[in-house]
């Protein structure tokens, strides 16, 4: 891939960047002029710019194709090149997404970061991306793939204690109760439990607990 994208003018570690995301200060390590470049890379539909001063690179297939990246990969991405690929997690309503447990597209990324940040305004779609300060150290997270690569998203457990705790972060308040019950069959009971004791969030685990065992 590196080579293909090097014929086309995009240097190969835009590419091996985490989630293919780049920033136009990350860029100036490569160009003395990054935003011209980048602007004529993504004039020429090798670079996808989701959101000001942010880039991804398109997958060779959709090169010459209209395309637009799912938000939470977007949001994954974004976050990892301003924190790094360890430090920004999907949470709450766009790890439920993620995971699979929410099928329709959201209007809002929701991401765990270590240090408090403005939300961003996406550019191509009408969606924002909100941070959600976190300790992002002590947060139960696995990765999984996405069409930008691997990102890193809350587990089911994680995630059921998050939306319990909090219904309305994301502005999809109405998606949270199925997500909690699909999501809650998943679940490990003990490491829930444990989560839930570490992270004093016992009463959201018996709200999640009441809402997935209702008849």
């Amino acid at each position: 891939m590196g080579e293909q994208h090097r014929g086309t003018g995009i240097p190969p570690e835009f590419a091996r960047r985490p989630l293919r995301t780049i920033t136009a200060r990350q860029a100036a390590a490569i160009y003395p002029h990054p935003r011209q470049q980048l602007s004529r890379l993504a004039d020429r539909g090798l670079l996808h710019r989701p959101a000001d001063g942010y880039y991804v690179v398109v997958p060779q297939e959709h090169v010459g194709s209209v395309w637009l990246p799912e938000l939470e990969a977007v949001a994954a991405g974004i976050g990892a090149a301003i924190y790094g690929p360890d430090q920004a997690m999907l949470m709450g309503v766009s790890a439920a997404r993620a995971l699979g447990v929410i099928p329709r597209a959201l209007a809002v990324g929701v991401v765990a970061v270590p240090k408090q940040r403005a939300p961003i305004r996406l550019r191509d779609r009408d969606a924002t991306i909100r941070f959600v300060t976190r300790d992002t150290d002590r947060l139960d997270a696995e990765t999984i793939g996405t069409e930008l690569g691997r990102a890193v998203v809350t587990t089911p457990e994680q995630t059921v204690l998050d939306l319990a705790h909090r219904p309305t972060l994301g502005d999809t308040e109405i998606e949270v109760p199925t997500a909690i019950r699909a999501l809650y069959r998943r679940c490990d009971p003990q490491r829930l439990a444990e989560l839930a004791a570490d992270q004093r969030l016992g009463t959201a685990l018996d709200r999640a607990t009441a809402l997935a065992t209702q008849s």
